[in-house]
């Protein structure tokens, strides 16, 4: 049995929802596919516990979709109905086993999510029902160092929601309202989905300080290095991108940027020979590999700043000898904060991603074993989502 406050339990029969009431109070009618059906009356109220579905991680690369129940959001938190949520890298590396004592075996993983509200809890203000949101998945425990500092991003007793505690793979999802980010009405949810990866990237360029004019070096032309990429040239960076696989730098490259593949170029010395001998002011290491560790000192220009973006499997080796002689400067950057899911939302609705060509496959929550099967398989992929409402357009 699954114990945390938005889920009662696991259910053997085949229900179905019991009927929402509804009191008047439209619901954004595009979102839920056209239709004018409203997940919950003008308060949220409606009949607890419900069942609806989820996606269960049971450890040995399985999903299973099970009927659960669900209860009315707690006090201080709302129900979210998801549309959306991609695969992160992180739940492909749950998927894989390599989580399993933190995450075990009865979790509904999933964050990079979209969706609607549809329930209200007790002392929730400035948030409605049939609003469209997405969720920052970070609860930090307001009581130690960091959040005293005001840094609770990287809180001491950090949750990650969708790792430590209960996601977003399942229709209907409690979670506390200061997570909650409002979405403009017009902006697909299938776009906003990619919220929380851009916000990653907000958070990446912001630490890195790039300015009009800079050089840039991307190691790592994945989602998030491509997210990386694309902010920092918005920001006014000349963005390189250095990456092994041909099909993702064939997509860097029809987005406009420059490619180099180390297999076959000298990345470092490409640096230095464009920029007049000066290399790469800013160095941004998305790989997790020894080699871009290894590329990121020798490519950096006299006092570049290095971001290191990337989770290392093990402790690479860095080149302190170089940092000394150069006066290279590295910074850590994890997750975001609250003003980076903002500055996401605000690039997404400018158009600064191109949503449709990153999207690169939606499957059904039904689906979603065969979605990380393809996916562990498929290095081409940028972005597969999975569509967690049937309803979801």
């Amino acid at each position: 049995m699954l114990t945390d406050a938005g889920r009662v339990g696991i259910v053997s029969e085949q229900t179905s929802n019991p009927p929402y009431r509804r009191e008047g109070k439209r619901c954004d009618q595009m979102t839920l596919g056209g239709t004018n059906q409203c997940p919950a009356d003008s308060v949220g109220k409606a009949t607890y516990p419900m069942t609806t579905k989820a996606a269960v991680y049971r450890g040995d690369k399985t999903f299973s979709v099970d009927k659960v129940q669900v209860s009315a959001p707690a006090p201080n938190d709302v129900q979210v109905d998801v549309a959306y949520c991609g695969i992160c890298g992180t739940d492909l590396h749950i998927y894989l086993g390599h989580m399993d004592a933190r995450v075990g075996f009865e979790r509904t993983i999933g964050h990079e999510m979209s969706g609607i509200i549809s329930a209200i809890g007790d002392g929730v203000a400035g948030l409605e029902v049939g609003q469209n949101v997405v969720v920052r998945p970070l609860d930090h425990c307001g009581d130690c160092p960091a959040c005293d500092a005001g840094h609770q991003h990287v809180c001491h007793n950090l949750k990650f929601i969708g790792i430590d505690t209960e996601g977003a793979f399942q229709e209907k999802w409690n979670v506390p309202a200061h997570t909650v980010h409002v979405l403009p009405q017009d902006l697909d949810l299938a776009h906003a989905a990619l919220i929380e990866p851009l916000a990653v990237a907000c958070h990446d360029v912001k630490r890195g300080r790039v300015v009009p004019g800079e050089n840039v070096l991307v190691i790592g032309g994945g989602p998030i290095g491509m997210l990386v990429a694309l902010v920092a040239r918005n920001a006014g960076g000349n963005v390189t991108i250095s990456e092994i696989n041909e099909n993702r730098l064939a997509y860097a490259a029809k987005l406009g940027f420059i490619t180099l593949n180390p297999k076959n170029d000298d990345v470092a010395k490409a640096m230095h020979d464009t920029s007049a001998g000066i290399g790469a002011d800013v160095v941004f290491e998305v790989s997790g590999s020894q080699p871009g560790v290894d590329l990121m000192t020798e490519a950096a220009a006299t006092r570049g700043r290095i971001v290191m973006v990337a989770i290392h499997a093990t402790k690479p080796a860095v080149d302190l000898f170089r940092f000394f002689w150069r006066e290279l400067e590295m910074v850590g950057a994890r997750v975001y904060h609250k003003e980076d899911y903002d500055q996401a939302m605000k690039l997404l609705d400018e158009g600064v991603v191109d949503c449709a060509s990153f999207i690169t496959d939606i499957k059904s929550l039904d689906e979603i074993q065969g979605a990380f099967e393809a996916l562990t398989s498929n290095p081409n992929a940028m972005k597969s989502m999975i569509r967690i409402s049937e309803t979801a357009t």
